[in-house]
């Protein structure tokens, strides 16, 4: 948040807060380790308000639901803004002091009163009061949110409507008050603060800044692009029009993964070289010109990992790859070599103490400083304890560096609108038993398991006929799928549910739209327009 790539808090002030916002987020399932400390924090006495447009497994642990419609986020961010303004709950002291363009912001969400929150979004105007109050009020408030908010066309947009509402009520900056965006997998925020964004060296570092530059360049030997690469949505845009013909995809399954997966496979197939790096046969892998298998990197290789809560700790190995699958560092380093460049012996250390000398907030993090609970960034050197939240500088008079500014951000809809072909919203997310595209629990058994299904509500089930279990096509303008039907009272009326972790038998994604966000390159796996038919009417006319 505020040019630091992290969440701003740190998982025991979650336990100690007083208001928690869980946003587009059901991290019981999605995030169970999180969710622990979560609950510590409701059983300490915080209020708990769960907003999704699902009554999800987390929002049972809530005071109160706001069950949204899909793609209202900022329309209820900025209902709840002017609630806040309107009743002069906001933090005139922080908001005078430490940030800008307050008034553009006020004047923008002005219109948006409770009412016409209510007509966009779905959520009754006392249930946004509430809310609105309950967050304004708290001495200590942390707002939480995952791909719910993320998995847009807008995703960016999504992210700094909340971010505003953090600003307006002061709560950044302080012990058990932040914005905290939850990482969908292991070690995700590692592999950002490791430079795997297209425009970022490790530590966040902007490629297009030429001090950092040119202080890579001098440490690597090399000269290196001056603009940004490719994401991965603009990585499949380049396949499409012949711009980029070889890929190396490494721990990823972009053949699954990927919205709309007829045009993803189409692609991927089109290019003259793909080369995966993976632990398992994956989808892609089985297309690939190339494999190499690798490690599993949470058991048979060493390095570190950083948590969400940017926690960087050691992982050590705990026993050998199997015969054929090697360590990830001695395959970079073996292709190096056959490219030209010898590296030496890859040893982890050795390279973590390249990074540390590389990306400031890294600095102070040695090998042995990171030995039991590890230490979170930034911690800028040997001395330094780390920070166990960020933008405390927020609150100093004056505010040293640059104020946090407000930003104006428009309600824009789902791309794909609904209609009478397509009348039914389906959103797609997780469950607890499974992960991702199944590749690496799909071949277990689970006593848990129940397969993939079109989850539908009570009312919609009704009203098509459809019976519990009852196998289906569900049909979008990209493609088709046949599964059961389960009935889920935690849906409402329009509402369709689905995951992706049985492409193998039930090809979710083909379902879904690849819009995108230009910022991110996020898809809107959150939103397509779909409609349910009897298997009967497969070969009709």
């Amino acid at each position: 948040m505020f040019g630091a790539g992290g969440g701003t808090s740190s998982y025991q002030e979650i336990e100690e807060t007083d208001c928690i916002l869980l946003w587009g987020s059901n991290a019981r399932e999605t995030h169970p380790i999180f969710f622990h400390h979560l609950l510590k924090g409701v059983r300490n006495g915080a209020k708990l308000y769960a907003i999704d447009p699902r009554r999800t497994s987390s929002a049972k642990w809530a005071d109160l639901w706001a069950g949204l419609d899909v793609g209202s986020d900022i329309a209820l961010a900025h209902s709840m803004a002017r609630e806040i303004l309107a009743s002069g709950l906001e933090h005139k002291d922080f908001i005078a002091h430490a940030t800008s363009a307050f008034d553009e912001y006020r004047a923008h969400v002005e219109p948006w009163t409770l009412e016409r929150g209510e007509r966009e979004t779905g959520v009754p105007a006392a249930v946004i009061r509430e809310i609105a109050h309950a967050y304004a009020t708290a001495p200590r408030a942390t707002l939480c949110w995952t791909l719910g908010i993320t998995e847009h066309h807008n995703a960016v947009d999504n992210v700094v409507a909340l971010i505003n509402l953090s600003l307006l009520c002061g709560h950044v900056g302080r012990y058990g008050s932040g914005l905290n965006p939850l990482r969908g997998q292991n070690n995700v925020q590692g592999g950002g603060d490791m430079g795997a964004i297209p425009d970022r060296y490790p530590g966040f570092q902007h490629v297009e800044h030429a001090p950092n530059r040119e202080k890579f360049e001098r440490a690597w030997g090399v000269a290196l692009p001056p603009k940004r690469g490719f994401h991965l949505s603009q990585m499949f845009e380049a396949m499409e029009h012949g711009e980029l013909d070889a890929l190396y995809v490494i721990g990823e399954n972009p053949l699954r993964s990927e919205a709309d997966q007829t045009r993803a496979e189409r692609l991927l197939r089109s290019l003259d070289c793909l080369v995966v790096q993976d632990i398992l046969m994956t989808g892609t892998a089985a297309i690939a010109d190339v494999v190499l298998p690798a490690a599993a990197g949470w058991c048979e290789s060493e390095g570190t990992v950083t948590s969400s809560e940017r926690r960087v700790q050691r992982v050590r190995r705990a026993l050998p790859p199997p015969p054929g699958a090697r360590d990830d560092l001695d395959i970079l380093f073996d292709l190096a070599r056959r490219l030209g460049k010898d590296w030496g012996a890859p040893h982890p250390e050795a390279i973590w103490d390249e990074l540390r000398s590389l990306s400031p907030m890294h600095g102070g993090m040695s090998y042995a400083r990171l030995e039991g609970q590890g230490l979170q960034w930034p911690c800028y050197d040997e001395n330094h304890p780390g920070e166990l939240f960020l933008h405390s500088r927020l609150w100093e008079r004056p505010v040293p560096g640059a104020r946090a500014p407000f930003s104006c951000v428009d309600h824009d809809p789902p791309v794909e609108r609904l209609d009478a072909d397509y009348p039914l919203r389906l959103t797609t997310g997780r469950r607890l038993e499974e992960y991702n595209t199944g590749v690496q629990t799909a071949g277990y058994a689970s006593p848990v398991r129940r397969g993939e299904a079109i989850e539908v509500s009570p009312e919609d089930a009704s009203r098509l006929g459809l019976a519990e279990g009852e196998r289906v096509i569900v049909r979008s303008r990209r493609g088709s799928v046949v599964a059961p039907v389960r009935i889920d009272e935690a849906l409402r009326p329009g509402l369709t549910f689905m995951t992706m972790h049985f492409p193998e038998e039930v090809a979710t994604n083909l379902l879904t739209i690849d819009a995108v966000d230009p910022r991110s390159g996020t898809a809107e796996f959150k939103a397509a327009a779909i409609r349910i038919e009897p298997l009967s009417s497969i070969g009709a006319a």
